[in-house]
Parts: C-alpha cells; structure tokens; sequence
C-alpha cells in the first residue's frame, strides 16, 4: 500500500508538474503543452512501473486493481487498501505539484471535461488500457511498463478527452485549476465512464486468457 500511495503521488506530480511548467513554457501554443505533458506521462509511468512493479504490482490506478479483483487475483481487503492508498497518493502528488510551482495547494479546477464525446473518449481509453495491461501481462510480462506508458501517451492524443483513465488521477487532477485540472463537477461521470471501460475490458480480458489455457 505505501508503493501504490508513493507511486500514485509520483505519477500525480509528474502530470500535473508537467502540465503547470509546459502551460507556461508554450504561452499559448496548447499543441506544444500537450505533447510536453503527454511526454513527461508516459516516460513517468515507464518508470514508475518499472520501480515498483516487484513489491505492489505497480496498479496505480483503481480500476486495475478492481480488473484484478474480480479476475480472482486480489483479496477484497487488499483491493480497498490499495484503493485508498492510491486516492491519498493522487490528492498529495497533486499538493506537492501545486506547491513546486509556488501555487496553492489546493485550489479547484475551472477546466470543463465533460459531454458525451468526452465520456465515451473515458470508455475507450479505459477499456484499452486495462485490455493492455490484462493481455501484456500475461504473455509480454517484461515489457507491460513500456506498453502502458506507449499506451498512455498514444491515447493522450486519440481522445477528446486526453485519456485520464484512472479515477485517482481524475480526482487528484480536479484539486488543480492548471492545464491538467479537471473542474469537480465533472469527475463522477467521468470515474463512471471509466468503471464502465475497464468492466467491459475485465470480462474481455478474461475470456481471451481462458481461451489461450
């Protein structure tokens, strides 16, 4: 539980910090800031799995540990464990992003994400993303870090909604009113998309893995 909560603030830092220093390092060129802050996501998240994939699977994400759980490969207690331990590390990776560009540490996002492209753009980048992680880790096992972080940065620029796919970086990301943020009110049917995405990947995953016994 501590290297998910650590890992998910590290995770958090790098998106957020990223996307605070590319807004005011491109001025108002967004192009250039996404592809910055797309960078930065995906090399972070190739290192970070990478560092603690031995000791806690490197999850951090909610809905790869629930994907898991119901492929019977986690415990309930473990899974909530894990759950709250990577919302904490969201919100205190986000904190510290915040506080390194001299910010407040808390300040609520304005940043509108939703609509029915946006949602559906949730569903897709989730239900990918746990596909991946699902089929790589069966039978690419050595290489799932460079595959989620190929994955990430690829649906960063093939969604409208720049693939936040992970309901504890939608969280963290509305604590921000930066390039990253993600306004509050927008968050739940944003987390339900993404529950949505991985069940429809959890049940796909498991068929095509009993198909390959």
């Amino acid at each position: 539980m501590v290297a998910e909560a650590l890992g998910t603030a590290m995770l958090l830092a790098a998106v957020v910090g990223s996307g605070i220093m590319a807004e005011r390092l491109a001025g108002d060129n967004t192009a250039l800031a996404l592809l910055a802050n797309t960078i930065a996501t995906g090399a972070a998240l190739v290192a970070l799995i990478l560092s603690f994939g031995e000791i806690s699977g490197a999850h951090l994400n909610p809905v790869v540990t629930l994907s898991l759980k119901f492929r019977d490969q986690l415990k309930w207690s473990e899974a909530l464990g894990y759950i709250v331990a990577q919302v904490i590390g969201a919100v205190t990776g986000t904190v510290l992003a915040n506080l390194m560009f001299s910010l407040p540490p808390i300040f609520l996002s304005r940043h509108e994400r939703s609509g029915r492209a946006v949602i559906l753009s949730e569903v897709i980048a989730t239900f990918g993303l746990v596909l991946v992680i699902s089929c790589c880790a069966k039978f690419q096992p050595r290489l799932i870090a460079f595959a989620v972080g190929a994955y990430i940065a690829a649906a960063y620029w093939f969604t409208a909604s720049t693939s936040f796919a992970n309901p504890a970086v939608t969280l963290g990301r509305s604590l921000s009113d930066s390039f990253t943020g993600i306004r509050p009110r927008d968050v739940p049917a944003l987390v339900a998309a993404q529950l949505v995405g991985a069940a429809a990947a959890t049940l796909l995953a498991r068929w095509f893995l009993e198909e390959q016994k």
